[in-house]
């Protein structure tokens, strides 16, 4: 059986999380503990035991996704490894990726990200602005109305890709709300501004990638064991400096998942595909680009079983 493992990205963080997992399983509970020292601060109980306020926050969401991602992989990993052809993530889901492709330990991928939201918070402090889901078919291309939304009323790009008919877009919050109204007349669903603390995927995070850069150096990344296909070229990466610097480029890029999952789709159409963390977006997304593609959620302990049952 081929596997390829994919990891959400922020948004798909809940209460509660792989709290479970953790009770069942002695080496999640390992993992969330070795994070947690390396951290400083107790992603478990933030996980566990806090409000979704606390977790929604982009500096706690994205090292406690990377550790439920990372913990389910901890427990499942000697089995479904050799079953492996390659991986992804969406956004923050690509560095537990590679962590999961051993690119990274797990205390090396916690303090990146950890940093990462750091340097993402700040920079939606510094250069407020927006984002905002755009549901349907559009009669014009977004990048179009982006592109007059921008002339308009402010910079605003499409950010993530999600599907064929599911784009987020980012930027500042007048061409963000130009782009709204804008989609709407070419023929959106809904035009939805999302709950975020700065315009992510956009020119406004560029402020970020000094302190991004610095982090990626100094992180060790070495080369990882199994493709990681890339946000920003929907390619296989197996370089550690190119791994490094698609992440850096990341952080103001768009997230092309339409094109990575029809990659991964092309390349290994009879695999399963398991999405490795909380909740089932990813896996949702794919029945929307690849709909004959198997998939498989794995973020509980009775998820790990079944599909610890299916490479038996």
């Amino acid at each position: 059986m081929d596997i390829v493992l994919l990891f959400p990205g922020q948004g798909s963080q809940k209460p509660g999380m792989a709290k479970d997992l953790v009770e069942a399983q002695p080496l999640a509970r390992e993992l969330f503990a070795s994070v947690d020292r390396a951290l400083g601060v107790s992603l478990s109980t933030l996980c566990f035991d806090v409000p979704a306020d606390a977790l929604t926050l982009t500096q706690n969401a994205q090292p406690a996704l990377l550790a439920h991602g990372l913990a389910v992989w901890s427990v499942v990993r000697d089995r479904v490894a050799p079953h492996v052809r390659a991986a992804a993530g969406h956004s923050l889901g690509e560095f537990t990726a590679y962590a999961a492709a051993g690119a990274l330990t797990p205390v090396a991928a916690a303090k990146l990200v950890r940093r990462r939201g750091e340097l993402m918070y700040e920079s939606g402090v510094k250069r407020p602005g927006a984002m905002a889901a755009i549901l349907g078919t559009l009669a014009t291309p977004i990048d179009a109305l982006c592109e007059r939304a921008s002339r308009e009323a402010g910079t605003v790009v499409p950010a993530n890709y999600n599907s064929p008919e599911q784009v987020v877009i980012s930027g500042e919050v007048g061409g963000v709300e130009r782009a709204m109204e804008m989609v709407k007349e070419a023929g959106a669903k809904r035009a939805v501004k999302l709950n975020v603390s700065g315009a992510f995927h956009s020119p406004l995070m560029e402020i970020a990638e000094p302190g991004l850069g610095e982090a990626l150096a100094a992180s060790g990344m070495g080369a990882p064991a199994f493709p990681v296909v890339s946000n920003v070229t929907a390619a296989p990466v197996m370089n550690a400096a190119e791994a490094q610097s698609l992440l850096l480029r990341q952080l103001t890029s768009p997230v092309r998942w339409t094109d990575v999952v029809g990659y991964l789709a092309g390349q290994y159409p009879g695999a399963l595909f398991v999405e490795m963390g909380p909740g089932n977006v990813l896996t949702g997304l794919m029945k929307r680009i690849a709909p004959t593609v198997a998939t498989m959620n794995c973020g509980t302990a009775a998820e790990v079983d079944q599909l610890l049952a299916k490479v038996a």
